[in-house]
């Protein structure tokens, strides 16, 4: 998933302009009202009537009531005027007790309520006024079906739509152009295309309108093909295109995914047709070249544009934040905010993603006020942001804050909180908001079981998390591809792999997003030629590989020493994807190179990178330099870590520290434990866990707390005696103290991964598995000690560490010992 949030300009239009048609302008200063002429006609009623309708004409509502107040004798034409005035004015309440008080009820009057409702997004109030307006004995005309109608955009209004249908057939106005565009809009909105394309092709006339308001609702339900194909038909049978003509056929030509050939054509009719001057196609355009990541067509078209409107804005700086540009967007930013452009309109959604991304609370606390300012912070794609934002930034506080003011709660902001608690490591956390929201009787979506699906891969809690398969399955989202490839991802992390490949086999769809996550799996298992098929076969599939494709290839080619194709396939990102390699590819490559003892080749490299080497790529070289004993590159560098102003954590100092105490060089390893001291920092503690019966047991090195600490102790000893007897050999040099070699053989029976294995054994069935989990990389007589005991019980073992998965199994290890 890509980091930004991106602004669709399309949806801050109104989705259907071309049918404005369909709402049509209700006429309430009727030339003759036949109701005066058969009770009487009153001049002073039809001067009242006069002056009430230039007080409405020019806004003054207050002067309207006033005089129609004092009028002795009103008219169906004087309420029917004062109803529109108020619903025009916003005040719907005081329109319906006008209306309430009518004895007399004509056509007109019925609709104009109608109408008003219908404006309010108030569906079934209107729905249920034409019911009554039936029973009534009025008759409806084709005015109040195409105002009725034009108020039904939920899908669960499919019922509703379906009688008016009916009563339009009824009452003879089933050839009437403006009810059938009406009908087809509604048909479209409430996502029934089935019946709306019936309807379109029962339809004996049609117009623009018409074929406007089907290419928007397959463009708007993703049938991209069959909107190009109406568009071609449209332009067969001689139909003028419109805005919304060229607005829907480029959304469509979004969806097609591509390359930007088909919207260029579109561009070259947009400008033969002479609608490159409309504000509304030109964003339409800008929207498109902005998705297909144009950014050089994007910029062009902008500056050429001949208006420009906040919509336009909101676009190019959606775009320059999606393609990493983010001083151009904030530039571009303050460039609007001295325009005219409504400022609760502004993009504060994407510029708080650029916050949350960049991790900057304090540009996030200026958006924050200047949406305040504006009042956009009441807006609810707003007030998400600004929980995203805050959460990501680790201000938990505040996003509490703004999250429990939320009006209507919907599973974006719980999904945002779940996500940062996720990100920043806090998974239990996230796990009980997500109880939580389930609590509160909101409902997950797919975005939401992906987070917490990442929480239960982190802890490694297999049992939880086949427990959320079992609930997504309730839910109905098994067949979405990004639960599906979230669970895949969730099975590999907690060590089972068939689990992971039975997912991805069963995935009705596969997209690049499953396919990576079958990809990282394999890598994260050690298995390269698995990895290497998986991408192949991805490739064969007709997908493209993308960034995240490769860094697991060349991640999978580091730990299974495939040098080789691990440059093979760096190089193939720009000669034959034309992909740009990112920071972590480079990084990547040096540690694979490192890794098989190529230090001068890593050097060389990292010379030739567009970018400084960072605190990543100077701590795998050191990590190398220990396996290959390279003290003199050690040195070098350590010197350029401890250069840097701000470390990441206490890994290189550690790494150091460790390369001297392997050699005996205890004085230096004192001076760096003092250099650490000085600057802060402080090692990251060791340990490990493992879930035994629904529970997580955590272990650190020479852990005594634990109730069962006497049996697990004996278990050790135990396999002590077995492990020497089978020829093991403790590697005092990973005893990182200045002790006897004694007390450094002891201090290696009680690491903390061996701990959390010894209670396995005592705590499961023989012969079962055993999965545990440990924060960081472990020791080379860790390692050594494991194969020897996955032999002598006779089960496998398998240990996730920082760096990869390694299956112990009859004395072997996946890793072939290349790690």
């Amino acid at each position: 998933m890509k980091p930004f949030v991106r602004t669709n300009a399309l949806r801050n239009l109104a989705t259907l302009r071309g049918s404005q048609p369909l709402k049509p302008r209700i006429k309430v200063e009727n030339s003759i009202d036949a109701f005066i002429v058969k009770t009487g006609f009153d001049p002073n009623t039809c001067r009242s009537n006069f002056q009430v309708k230039n007080f409405l004409q020019r806004g003054e509502l207050g002067q309207a009531r006033k005089l129609f107040d004092q009028m002795p004798h009103k008219n169906t034409i004087s309420i029917n005027m004062m109803m529109d005035g108020y619903i025009k004015a916003g005040n719907l309440s005081s329109a319906r007790q006008l209306f309430d008080t009518m004895v007399e009820r004509t056509t007109v009057s019925w609709t104009i309520l109608i109408g008003g409702y219908a404006q309010n997004n108030q569906f079934c109030e209107a729905f249920h006024l034409f019911v009554e307006m039936s029973r009534w004995g009025a008759d409806p005309d084709y005015i109040t079906f195409a105002t009725l109608l034009s108020g039904f955009t939920e899908s669960d209004s499919l019922k509703e739509v379906s009688q008016v249908h009916a009563h339009v057939i009824k009452l003879g106005y089933g050839s009437t152009l403006m009810v059938c565009n009406s009908l087809l809009d509604s048909y479209c909105k409430t996502r029934c295309l089935n019946l709306a394309c019936h309807l379109f092709k029962s339809m004996p006339d049609k117009d623009s309108v018409t074929f406007n308001v089907l290419l928007t609702g397959f463009s708007k339900d993703g049938l991209n093909e069959e909107a190009i194909n109406l568009f071609f038909e449209m332009q067969k049978l001689g139909y003028r295109p419109t805005d919304f003509t060229f607005a829907a056929i480029l959304c469509a030509g979004i969806g097609l995914d591509d390359d930007i050939k088909f919207g260029q054509q579109v561009h070259g009719l947009v400008v033969k047709a002479n609608f490159v001057w409309d504000v509304f196609v030109a964003n339409a355009l800008l929207d498109f070249y902005s998705k297909q990541d144009c950014l050089v067509e994007v910029r062009k078209l902008f500056h050429e544009m001949p208006e420009l409107d906040g919509i336009s804005y909101n676009i190019i700086i959606a775009c320059y934040a999606w393609n990493g540009q983010l001083r151009e967007s904030l530039d571009l930013f303050r460039e609007l905010r001295f325009t005219r452009f409504d400022r609760r309109k502004f993009p504060f959604p994407t510029l708080l993603s650029i916050v949350a991304n960049t991790l900057n609370p304090e540009m996030g606390r200026q958006i924050h006020s200047q949406a305040v300012v504006t009042g956009a912070d009441s807006e609810i794609l707003v007030a998400n942001s600004l929980v995203d934002m805050y959460a990501k930034c680790d201000k938990f506080g505040e996003a509490n804050r703004i999250f429990a003011d939320l009006v209507h709660q919907s599973s974006v902001p719980w999904t945002a909180m779940i996500s940062a608690y996720v990100q920043k490591g806090l998974h239990e956390e996230g796990l009980k908001l997500f109880i939580e929201m389930g609590r509160a009787n909101i409902s997950a979506d797919s975005a939401t079981f992906a987070s917490i699906l990442r929480a239960c891969a982190n802890l490694a809690s297999l049992s939880l998390g086949k427990q959320l398969h079992s609930y997504i399955i309730r839910q109905g989202y098994i067949s979405n591809v990004f639960s599906g490839s979230a669970l895949l991802d969730m099975y590999a992390k907690c060590g089972s792999i068939k689990d992971a490949l039975r997912i991805f086999q069963e995935m009705p769809v596969r997209n690049s997003v499953s396919w990576n996550a079958l990809i990282s799996a394999h890598a994260q298992n050690g298995d390269g030629v698995r990895t290497l098929k998986s991408f192949k076969q991805m490739v064969h599939s007709g997908l493209q590989p993308d960034s995240v494709s490769f860094l697991s290839v060349i991640c999978a080619c580091s730990h299974c020493g495939l040098v080789e194709e691990g440059l093979q396939y760096f190089n193939s990102m720009t000669r034959t994807y034309n992909l740009t390699p990112k920071r972590e590819h480079y990084a990547s490559i040096v540690d694979m190179l490192c890794r098989n003892g190529r230090f001068n080749e890593a050097e060389k490299l990292m010379a030739q990178m567009p970018f400084e080497p960072d605190e990543i790529m100077w701590s795998s070289i050191l990590n190398s330099c220990k396996i290959h004993s390279n003290q003199e590159l050690a040195k070098k560098a350590a010197d350029q870590l401890f250069s840097m102003k701000v470390l990441r954590d206490a890994g290189a100092y550690v790494s150091v520290s460790n390369i001297y105490a392997a050699s005996g060089q205890w004085d230096k390893v004192g001076k760096v434990k003092k250099a650490m001291r000085e600057r802060g920092v402080r090692k990251v503690p060791a340990y490990s866990w493992v879930e035994i019966k629904h529970k997580i047991h955590v272990f650190s090195a020479n852990h005594k707390s634990h109730p069962q600490m006497g049996e697990i102790m004996k278990k050790i000893d135990e396999l002590a005696k077995q492990m020497e007897r089978e020829g093991y050999k403790p590697d005092t040099s990973c005893a990182l103290h200045d002790e006897d070699e004694e007390l450094k053989v002891e201090s290696l029976k009680y690491h903390s991964e061996r701990i959390a294995i010894a209670f396995a054994l005592i705590s499961t069935p023989e012969g079962s598995p055993i999965l545990i989990m440990k924060n960081l990389r472990a020791c080379t007589d860790c390692h050594a000690a494991i194969k020897v005991i996955s032999n002598i019980v006779g089960r496998e073992i398998t240990v996730r560490d920082s760096s990869r998965f390694h299956h112990f199994r009859d004395g072997f290890c996946s890793c072939g010992d290349y790690w």
